[in-house]
């Protein structure tokens, strides 16, 4: 029989997609409000995986990922997918009768084998958290690299993203050395 313990804490980041680029740099200070101090910053990508947010939030979509300084416990994605919707909601358009997002905001967390994100959408690979939110397993870390699965985002599997989760996960390595 297994002994229960806690797992080692996570280094969290959200990738945050918009059409308007200043509102990258305004809801990264609302991320820090809820995610403490910034640590990295992707480049900004042009996204044109899907026309699925164009409706809601335009055309020529632009993806940037940020990580945050301060490990934090797993179990907190479901609090803060709840809060990074808040934030979404905060920047939101709203007209007579709808309410249309500006802003995107997915957040994650890197432990040394794994990069998992929050979702409100189930489906076959994901395990239920709470409060409507779902956890998945999205890149998986072996073989000295990131690997995704059928289910995988593309833009998690872009060169760019996966050099810069590679680089997060360099630094959360090293902050649990520190730290243990």
């Amino acid at each position: 029989m297994g002994t229960p313990k806690n797992p080692k804490p996570v280094k969290y980041f959200v990738a945050l997609l918009t059409s308007e680029p200043d509102l990258l740099d305004t809801a990264e200070l609302d991320l820090t409000r809820l995610l403490g101090a910034a640590e990295k910053r992707s480049e900004i990508f042009p996204w044109n995986v899907s026309k699925y947010y164009e409706r809601e939030m335009g055309c020529g979509l632009l993806r940037r990922f940020v990580s945050f300084e301060t490990l934090a416990a797993p179990e907190k994605l479901a609090e803060i997918k709840l809060a990074t919707q808040e934030i979404e909601q905060n920047y939101s358009r709203k007209t007579e009768d709808r309410c249309e997002r500006r802003i995107n905001l997915d957040p994650g967390y890197i432990e040394s084998g794994k990069i998992v994100l929050g979702t409100t959408k189930n489906a076959n690979h994901r395990v239920y958290l709470r409060s409507g939110i779902y956890a998945e397993v999205t890149l998986q870390f072996h073989n000295g690299a990131f690997h995704g699965s059928p289910h995988t985002y593309q833009d998690y599997l872009w060169n760019e993203t996966i050099g810069f989760l590679s680089s997060v996960r360099a630094a959360y390595l090293e902050q649990l050395r520190r730290c243990h």
